[in-house]
């Protein structure tokens, strides 16, 4: 199917969180979010987001909408099916790894746009499999106070959920005391996943401080500074658990320099910080073919629409999904932009039933009317 594109509007999209979210990189208490509307000379309008961060891609807002502004021209002359917008990603290569978040609220837009147009999901448009089943997603918690931490771990227990991300904050007693409270909670070290968010300045800080705690993680993601391959190989084999690779790998040329001893390695697969949907998808491809884990993970505050286009990584990459994050919806923030939102509920699960159904694209719900208009 084509389509005529006529627009390509960006804008900021700044939702208050319920409660402030902590790591070790940043404070969160707001989103931080691209939202770019695409329509067509008939009238039909997709949507798509991306998150900018400026401490793993080192984009901005602004950054972000000054790379819409320099490209909406070209794309609107250019883009009008599948393989014209498949065209451009492998032509602009160089461009979207400089821009990924703002190129992923883009490409989403258009997909979806191309998915209303043929009245078909995006799942078809890409000849996918329908998402079916059900989707289990971690519970999360940020780096609070201990009190805090403890009624956030009770909450999640008493809900039902089995899988934990924690974010470790290198004071020795203040995640020693995090470990704790998830033994008393009898939680299995093998279901928790420790986040450092690039904590440690060198392999030997980060195994002496992660021996110290005493607790068999699941896997640790990103101790030490990004890139640090030899570091990371290090720390998993003195520590005896996989790493969980984010900032360390944000496009699929980047693989290779992994490929040693493949059953260290998990990457945190987010599709903004991957630049897409599409360079997502060949992301997984070759994970698979590597024999690497996959974490399908999300930025704090992600609204519904990421949620969604997430879970079409998770459906098609299942044999090596390992687990699941977002999905928070109204769970974090005030209010979401799509109605009714994707979220999970008791015990982490989101069942494919519960989705919205409406024709085309990602089949969203209602979309808050305050983001119709043109910014």
């Amino acid at each position: 199917m084509n389509i005529a594109l006529a627009s390509i509007h960006a804008r900021s999209l700044s939702i208050p969180f319920k409660a402030a979210f902590s790591h070790a990189s940043a404070d969160r208490s707001v989103t931080q979010t691209l939202w770019v509307q695409a329509g067509d000379s008939a009238g039909l309008t997709g949507y798509g987001e991306g998150c900018p961060r400026e401490y793993v891609t080192a984009e901005t807002i602004g950054s972000a909408l000054d790379f819409v502004a320099r490209h909406r021209t070209l794309w609107i002359a250019g883009i009008h099916d599948l393989p014209s917008l498949k065209a451009w990603v492998n032509a602009h290569r160089r461009e979207i790894d400089i821009e990924p978040a703002a190129w992923s609220a883009v490409e989403l837009a258009l997909l979806d746009l191309l998915g209303k147009r043929g009245d078909c999901s995006v799942e078809a448009l890409l000849g996918l499999p329908t998402i079916d089943g059900s989707f289990r997603y971690t519970a999360v918690i940020g780096d609070g106070t201990p009190v805090r931490f403890e009624a956030e771990l009770e909450r999640y227990r008493l809900a039902g959920f089995d899988d934990f991300k924690i974010k470790l904050s290198g004071d020795p007693a203040r995640d020693a005391g995090k470990v704790a409270a998830l033994r008393r909670a009898g939680i299995d070290p093998a279901r928790v996943r420790a986040d450092a968010n690039n904590l440690w300045p060198d392999a030997a800080a980060a195994v002496t401080a992660l021996r110290a705690l005493d607790f068999a993680f699941g896997a640790v993601e990103e101790p030490i500074h990004a890139n640090d391959i030899d570091g990371l190989a290090a720390i998993a084999d003195a520590i005896g658990c996989g790493i969980i690779l984010d900032e360390s790998l944000l496009r699929a040329d980047q693989l290779d320099a992994f490929a040693r001893h493949p059953a260290r390695w998990l990457v945190n697969l987010r599709i903004s910080k991957m630049g897409g949907l599409l360079r997502s998808l060949e992301l997984v491809e070759r994970i698979g073919a590597l024999g690497f884990g996959v974490v399908v993970g999300a930025h704090v505050g992600e609204t519904s629409l990421l949620t969604r286009a997430a879970l079409t990584i998770a459906h098609a990459a299942r044999d090596i999904v390992v687990a699941s994050e977002g999905a928070f919806g109204t769970h974090l923030l005030a209010h979401d932009i799509v109605d009714p939102p994707i979220m999970f509920g008791a015990g982490g699960v989101l069942n494919a039933a519960s989705l919205p159904r409406r024709a085309g694209g990602f089949g969203l719900g209602n979309i808050d009317p305050a983001l119709l208009a043109s910014p």
